[in-house]
This record gives C-alpha cells, sequence and structure tokens, in this order.
C-alpha cells in the first residue's frame, strides 16, 4: 500500500522594494541568501509603481512587479538607499506601498532601510539599527526610536534591522535559522560561502586608531576556544593562550569582536546549545555539560535571555517545523 504524500508546505513569498537610489549589492541578497533555502523562500522585486528605479551605480534596474505583490508577502525586505536621499519624510508613492503590507507579514530592513520605516512610524518605541555612520543623523530624525548602533541586526519581532551592506547577509540567514533552524541556515552559508554566524557587532568595523605594528590578533584563540566550549575556559585560560596580559588580551578582543570575552563565550555556548537542541535526544543538563554551561539551570536562564523562550519549546518548535 503506497503512502499517500503529505502536500508541499507553500514556500514563504518575500517581498523586496527597490526604492530610487537602491544599492545594488544588498538589493540582491534576500535573493541570494533565501533563495539558496532549499526552495523555502519565494523572493520578487517589486518598485513602488512597477517602473525602473536608478540605483546608486551607474545604471537602473528593472523589476517585474509592481507594489501590489507587496500585499501577498509573508516577509518584506526594504533595501536601503543611498544617504543623500534620505530626508526625514518618505520618497512618493512609498506610504500607499507599505500601506499594502499584511498586519501580519514580517518586515526587514537593511541599512538606511531603517529610515524609510522610522518614516513611516513603524519603528515608534521598537529597538532598532542601521549603519553605524548614520548613527547620529538618525537620532537627531527619529527621537523615539531605541537605535542600538553597535548590532549587526535587531530582531524586535515582527520588524527586524540591520546595518549596512553585508548585515544583510547576516540578517537573512537569521530569517533562515529562525524559520527553519540551524542546520539548514548553516547549508545555506556554506553555499553562498559566507559565515554562518558573525560574532561580535559593528563596534568591530568602527573607526578606530589602528593597533601598532606587529600587534598579535586574538582570532587563533577564539578558534581554540570554540573547540573547547565544554570546558570551564576562563579569561586567563584565553589571555595565557594568546600569551597576553590578562588587560591586552581584553582590550584587544573587544576592539576585534565587539563583545567581551565572557559575553562572546556565553554567544557561543548559546549557539551550539540550539544545535543540538535541534539535531539530538540529549537532555537539556547533557548539553548544559557540553557546551560550558555549569547547570541545565544555566543553560535555561541563558537560553532565555538570549531568544526568549526555554529548550524545551526550543526544541518543540524545531522538531514540529520539520
Amino acid at each position: 500500500m503506497q503512502r499517500t504524500k503529505r502536500p508541499a508546505r507553500r514556500p514563504e513569498r518575500v517581498v523586496v522594494l527597490a526604492l530610487d537610489g537602491v544599492y545594488p549589492f544588498e538589493l540582491g541578497i534576500p535573493a541570494r541568501i533565501l533563495g539558496a533555502a532549499d526552495g523555502r523562500y519565494e523572493v520578487l522585486t517589486c518598485t513602488v509603481d512597477g517602473l525602473p528605479v536608478r540605483s546608486n551605480a551607474d545604471f537602473g534596474i528593472t523589476v517585474d512587479h509592481g507594489p501590489e505583490v507587496l500585499a501577498t508577502a509573508d516577509t518584506v525586505v526594504i533595501a536601503p538607499i543611498s544617504p543623500d536621499r534620505v530626508t526625514g519624510g518618505l520618497p512618493d508613492g512609498v506610504a500607499a506601498a507599505l500601506a499594502l503590507v499584511r498586519p501580519e507579514a514580517r518586515i526587514v530592513s537593511i541599512c538606511t532601510g531603517a529610515f524609510v520605516l522610522a518614516a513611516a512610524g513603524l519603528l515608534d518605541g521598537r529597538r532598532a539599527t542601521t549603519h553605524w555612520q548614520l548613527a547620529g543623523l538618525f537620532r537627531s530624525m527619529y527621537p523615539h526610536v531605541e537605535l542600538d548602533p553597535d548590532v549587526l541586526f535587531v530582531d524586535d519581532g515582527r520588524i527586524l534591522t540591520s546595518a549596512g551592506a553585508a548585515s544583510g547577509v547576516d540578517v537573512c540567514l537569521h530569517l533562515v535559522r529562525e524559520d527553519h533552524g540551524s542546520r539548514l541556515a548553516n547549508t545555506v552559508a556554506r553555499c553562498c560561502v559566507v559565515p554562518p554566524f558573525r560574532d561580535g557587532g559593528q563596534a568591530q568595523y568602527i573607526e578606530q586608531p589602528v593597533p601598532e605594528q606587529g600587534a598579535a590578533s586574538t582570532a587563533a584563540t577564539r578558534a581554540w576556544a570554540l573547540e573547547r566550549l565544554g570546558e570551564p575556559l576562563t579569561l586567563a585560560d584565553l589571555a595565557a593562550h594568546a600569551r597576553m596580559s590578562l588587560r591586552t588580551f581584553a582590550r584587544r578582543f573587544d576592539d576585534e569582536v565587539g563583545l567581551s570575552p565572557g559575553r562572546w563565550l556565553i554567544q557561543q555556548r548559546v549557539a551550539r546549545a540550539r544545535s543540538l537542541l535541534e539535531s539530538g535526544d540529549l537532555t537539556v543538563d547533557q548539553i548544559a555539560g557540553l557546551v560550558g554551561f555549569a547547570t541545565g539551570a544555566s543553560l535555561r536562564r541563558h537560553l532565555h535571555a538570549a531568544i526568549g523562550v526555554t529548550p524545551q519549546a526550543y526544541r518543540r518548535t524545531f522538531r514540529t517545523m520539520r
């Protein structure tokens, strides 16, 4: 007797809105990243009137769709525009186009796309981010938004904002990870030859004095630590491996990563725990031991602080989706 096939799940429709002055690289990120997710997403690109737009490069961009497809979107992505087009208001037609977005649709901005969402009032009272170079301008225009310019992206539930350029890759991989789990996100990252998860935030890219000639990096020590997450690593252990004083190591680590060594270790342990929760049947206490948390209670506390759910709820969610 043949088993009846379950109907295929409809791909999530992602509609990318291109405005005049759009950055071509960032405009293509959703199609490149989400398009590599094993058919889980359908990515369409539109403009506010269906007509071509000028990019911030020396060419125009023609699309196949007008604003009507925004009404069918499960996720809407606002691609960034050149900063000289940021005026504090909405470009012609954008307000009408955004009004077509369904209330339950997820909205994502890349870089200066956050200015568009803020001008539409969608970020009032929310935590958000944008490119660190534009943080001062953003705060002056939109004081009611809780801006965090030190992170690569902010997930505030229905609305996600990301920082400049390549952080669009980070937030799209985050969408895959949240929707379908770390395994598929890692597969997509390998396909696109990008890191599945970048540690640190924008702080590592903010202009700062160049380190003195011959200054050592903490990269090798980070790689060493990732192979030993189950061990009770201390700052002294990390500094000793890097052959630096505690003070020098902590300062250089923060300069390179944008986090303290302790916060970075917690972040990596939570990420490893999430992967184990998705892919196996180990108990919470067993996973806690493998990733370096002293107890299952410690893992529960850190996981809840990071993503707002318990280990059991996280595991149940991803097993149900698969």
